[in-house]
């Protein structure tokens, strides 16, 4: 039976009123994948003239469906598209028997819906190494097929969750010119966050009408900025898949140099990647790390990361204990450039440390006041140029040991 965890204390108050997608149906399923009785399966089903883009792990062990996916991704077609999705299983480390499972569950999506193989999306979340049982998916394709509702993202958002304690969704709806277009995504993620070009699992529909290259680039760019920059263990996932369909139903064209749209979809894509943190397993404490006055971006990036993954940094915060010596730890070990002496830390609004020392005016007692907070802010500039990056993380409790330690039992 699988384990019921505790909803996170971080956790929204319930998952949002998600606006219909036009040219989008979705279904679940209990396909009895790892668990008997647990909705493991959905099914998303697009449109013909729908475009597709998206960003995938680049871990060096990743799962035959993200291979699979990556295959297909870059082709242009007026076919619809499919994207289906099981939880309990990850389809990773399964060699050839991946291989075929992962082309077994495709061509049955393929064959009920009437689409080409090459525009039937796969993912698979779970556990690693062992054998997709994928003729408990292909017997439930027929179902899902016929299932299909435009108003059943919320069970679908419910079907790819694994260790996660809440479903996550979030919406944007953006007036441009030509009228009005909607943004809706789900994603799951909870443990082995640390994206590394996408995140978890992250499925994002617009009725908009994006051609697939604009598609693309809005995709990769605004990744960069939301589900690349959290981290909750440091362990990048073999699975990381993100897939944006764009329908064209509302007949708005939109492109890549439209800011509203792309605004508002960096919205969405911000709020399901802060979901995720909030998720954390075992976390109490959600945590923005913040890094300004860097030679570089990409070295702000490399301090805030360093800050973010630090077991020391997460635990001192789960304890509740404002120990700024371990964030001057993680700035020195992280390997970019940095100057003791021009190192400036604060916890939310209190000073903490300045000119390689601490603050004359810090008191421990404001300090551990704001450590008692749900969401806790550390900011720390370098004094040596402009780079600047902000990454969320979470806390580190003997909660996320309890969840991984029987992970698989």
């Amino acid at each position: 039976m699988a384990k019921t965890l505790a909803v996170s204390p971080l956790a929204p108050a319930a998952f949002p009123d998600l606006p219909v997608i036009g040219g989008v149906r979705f279904a679940a399923a209990a396909a009895g994948v790892r668990y008997a009785g647990r909705t493991d399966v959905m099914l998303a089903m697009l449109d013909p003239g729908s475009t597709v883009a998206g960003v995938f792990t680049r871990s060096a062990t990743r799962s035959a469906p993200v291979l699979d996916c990556q295959d297909k991704i870059g082709h242009d077609s007026a076919e619809g598209a499919a994207i289906i999705v099981n939880s309990g299983n990850s389809n990773a480390f399964t060699g050839r028997n991946g291989i075929e499972a992962t082309r077994a569950v495709t061509h049955a999506v393929a064959v009920a819906t009437g689409l080409p193989e090459e525009r039937v999306f796969s993912s698979s979340t779970g556990v690693i190494g062992e054998p997709l049982p994928h003729e408990r998916i292909t017997a439930k394709v027929d179902q899902l097929v016929g299932a299909l509702d435009e108003t059943g993202i919320a069970g679908a958002a419910r079907a790819i969750m694994t260790t996660d304690t809440f479903p996550k969704g979030a919406m944007a709806t953006v007036d441009l010119p030509g009228g009005q277009v909607k943004i809706a995504g789900i994603a799951k993620g909870s443990g082995m966050i640390a994206p590394d070009m996408a995140t978890m699992l992250v499925y994002v529909f617009t009725d908009a009408r994006i051609a697939r290259a604009d598609l693309q680039a809005m995709v990769s760019d605004i990744n960069a900025r939301s589900f690349n920059c959290i981290t909750v263990d440091s362990d990048t996932s073999t699975s990381d898949t993100l897939l944006m369909g764009a329908t064209g139903a509302s007949g708005v064209t939109v492109t890549a140099a439209d800011t509203a749209f792309t605004t508002a979809l960096e919205a969405v894509f911000v709020d399901l990647a802060h979901q995720v943190v909030r998720d954390g397993e075992g976390a109490t404490k959600f945590v923005t790390v913040e890094v300004t006055g860097a030679a570089s971006d990409a070295d702000a990036r490399t301090h805030a990361l360093s800050i973010a993954n630090s077991p020391l940094v997460k635990t001192a915060i789960a304890g509740e204990d404002p120990n700024w010596g371990r964030v001057v730890m993680a700035v020195g070990k992280s390997g970019a450039a940095a100057d003791r002496d021009l190192l400036t830390i604060r916890f939310g609004d209190v000073l903490v440390a300045e000119k390689g020392w601490v603050s004359p005016d810090y008191r421990e007692e404001d300090g551990a006041a704001l450590m008692r907070q749900p969401e806790i802010t550390i900011h720390v500039d370098l004094g040596l140029g402009q780079g600047k990056a902000t990454v969320w993380t979470c806390d580190l409790t003997h909660g996320y040991i309890s969840i991984n330690a029987d992970y698989r039992s």
